[in-house]
């Protein structure tokens, strides 16, 4: 019997224009899952930081017409997700909605849609492929918050094959580009997390090295290469190494920077801005012999089929939490990972899988 599939995709979202930075970065600002304060002292930060960082905030955005070309990359990633299920699932009727975290599409937004459309299943899919309680756990907050109906919700894919093969595919076109140089240093690239906030049980940042260590073993001819993270913000220590200090060691050591975005998706201002300027400029000035950007996956055809197996593998059994392999991913001393939360067994480790994996 055909089934009408509703699939939410999650992301963090940014302001259409110059008007609804404030508030975006208010929103970003006032959620317990990003500022663990209080809710008087969170909603004072908000307020405070929002007002300190919108200037500077409106700029970066006016280099991008004004506002985040975040939802219009996200909708193209919804729509050749939708067109690749329904080759899938073929005699089913598939269709995508997008949830953003911090501004329009709010989760509200989307639960009204998807009511409306009345589907058999819904498969809630953030496009966080790391999972982390400030982004995964959040949206899926938001939407349950929302008023959200019963769903399948996909974890994490951290190692989920086709999204690795895709980032490999990318950081290998790139470096061809650049003429194969023997002296290159290949940089991951993701975003930063307070410390505190990972030894508190958030697996974010394991998850974000085991992705790096198997695309790394999909591009053997880049044998040397660094994880780091960037987008630090406020007086906490983040965890380490800070992108400008991995781009500094590698100007010392003479490497042509090869920087990949190996936790964010689709462009936005923490690639068109903070790598392709910022970063640049810093390589430029600590003397770089060159620097080059890999693109951030979008809607390459193997990342939109890791996607598509995804939301697959979600539809089966029963609704709930879908961890990859539906086993707990996480070693155990990462108490925030949902899996462990939820009562799921671990994943026993099979070596010829992982090998394939990566």
């Amino acid at each position: 019997m055909a089934r009408r599939i509703a699939v939410v995709l999650f992301n963090l979202g940014g302001p259409d224009g110059p008007g609804s930075v404030r508030p975006f970065l208010r929103n970003l600002f006032r959620d317990p899952a990003i500022l663990r304060a209080p809710a008087p002292v969170r909603e004072a930060l908000a307020i405070l930081i929002s007002t300190l960082r919108a200037k500077s905030a409106r700029e970066n955005y006016a280099k991008m017409g004004g506002g985040s070309p975040l939802l219009g990359e996200t909708q193209k990633q919804a729509d050749a997700l939708r067109e690749a299920l329904s080759t899938a699932l073929a005699g089913d009727e598939v269709k995508c909605f997008i949830s953003m975290r911090y501004w329009k599409p709010f989760a509200k937004d989307a639960v009204a849609a998807v009511n409306a459309w009345q589907p058999d299943e819904i498969v809630l899919l953030p496009l966080y492929p790391q999972f982390s309680t400030t982004t995964t756990a959040s949206s899926l907050k938001s939407w349950r918050d929302a008023g959200g109906g019963d769903a399948r919700s996909i974890c994490c894919y951290p190692l989920e094959p086709g999204f690795l093969q895709a980032h490999a595919d990318l950081i290998r076109e790139s470096f061809k580009a650049a003429g194969s140089p023997a002296n290159a240093r290949l940089l991951f690239s993701a975003h930063g997390l307070p410390e505190k906030i990972v030894k508190d049980g958030d697996p974010y940042q394991w998850q974000v090295e085991q992705t790096a260590a198997a695309v790394a073993r999909l591009v053997p001819e880049l044998p040397d290469w660094r994880v780091c993270y960037q987008s630090r913000v406020g007086p906490l220590k983040w965890i380490g190494p800070a992108t400008e200090e991995a781009i500094e060691e590698a100007c010392e050591d003479a490497r042509h920077i090869i920087l990949t975005p190996i936790a964010f998706v689709s462009e936005h201002i923490e690639t068109l801005v903070e790598l392709d300027e910022e970063y640049a400029e810093l390589a430029e000035e600590f003397g770089a012999p060159a620097y080059t950007r890999v693109s951030a996956l979008g809607v390459e055809p193997a990342f939109i089929n890791a996607l598509s197996r995804s939301v697959q593998a979600a539809l089966d059994g029963r609704t709930g939490l879908k961890p990859p392999g539906a086993a707990t991913l996480c070693p155990q001393a990462f108490g925030d990972c949902p899996c462990r939360l939820s009562g799921f067994t671990d994943a026993p480790v099979d070596e010829e899988q992982l090998a394939k994996a990566g």
